[in-house]
């Protein structure tokens, strides 16, 4: 968590408390958008809030769970309970790596969530994010991992913009291609087929994101039940413009190393 900056994960934006009736998984990859997209989407208040409710990593916004099951599922099961908006839909928003993770150390864990997710009888509801430009999206993913800065926030901190870096771009890209490729084999095992939105079309119009995903989950708006919650805010971009010169210039980057689930 950060410092003096509300995410949204403060227990002063829950919804009142009730079980959901409508469940989804907003399924993407770091970089995205997805947090702009999440907001969009909880704003309204009847596409409950569609956070990251499974990172359990340390700098995560339930650190305090990193390695201890019992809190896990514990967090889970109060999330439910609070981020389910009071038309009865509950969104969780993940990568994964996160999957991968509880999968390896919280399974138990992980079979509730897939029975919230895609209960007995009824069709699971997964609405897919990604982005079109490969290598914008790169650019961001290694800029990123390589300052630490992930949110507009911490831009006032005064961190230098990290060098241009081929090795990190081309690192960056195996990351997104391995989890890119790991969401889709899932899709094909669970023979569901998405809600397919990118990243350009969600930030040049957010409103019609909404009315996409309101119309798969087959949900009905009301503007009366709109909330007020957190900005995510667009980060600088005269950094990424200028590696994206820079790439231009060097031309394809080198092979990369193994992947990571930094988000």
């Amino acid at each position: 968590m950060l410092d003096g900056v509300e995410t949204g994960y403060e227990g002063k934006f829950d919804f009142p408390g009730r079980a959901p009736e409508l469940a989804y998984l907003l399924a993407t990859v770091p970089r995205t958008g997805s947090s702009f997209l999440s907001h969009v989407l909880w704003r309204t208040g009847c596409l409950g809030a569609p956070l990251e409710y499974l990172n359990f990593d340390k700098e995560g916004p339930y650190f305090f769970a990193h390695g201890a099951p019992d809190q896990q599922d514990w967090l889970w099961r109060s999330v439910l309970r609070r981020r389910t908006s009071p038309n009865g839909v509950f969104g969780v928003k993940c990568f994964p790596t996160q999957l991968e993770a509880l999968h390896q150390a919280n399974p138990g864990l992980l079979k509730a969530i897939w029975s919230t997710l895609l209960p007995a009888g009824r069709p699971g509801r997964i609405v897919y994010l990604a982005r079109r430009d490969r290598t914008a999206h790169a650019i961001s993913y290694a800029r990123a991992t390589l300052s630490g800065i992930w949110r507009k926030e911490q831009e006032a901190g005064g961190r230098a913009e990290p060098d241009y870096s081929a090795e990190a771009l081309a690192t960056a890209e195996r990351w997104i291609d391995a989890q890119t490729a790991a969401w889709e084999e899932m899709f094909a095992q669970l023979r569901i087929a998405p809600l397919r939105l990118w990243y350009e079309e969600v930030a040049a119009s957010p409103d019609e994101a909404v009315r996409q995903v309101a119309d798969y989950l087959g949900v009905t708006l009301d503007p009366a039940a709109a909330v007020e919650i957190p900005a995510v805010e667009k980060q600088a971009e005269a950094g990424a413009r200028a590696w994206a010169e820079r790439h231009k210039q060097g031309g394809q980057v080198a092979k990369a190393t193994s992947p990571s689930g930094k988000g």
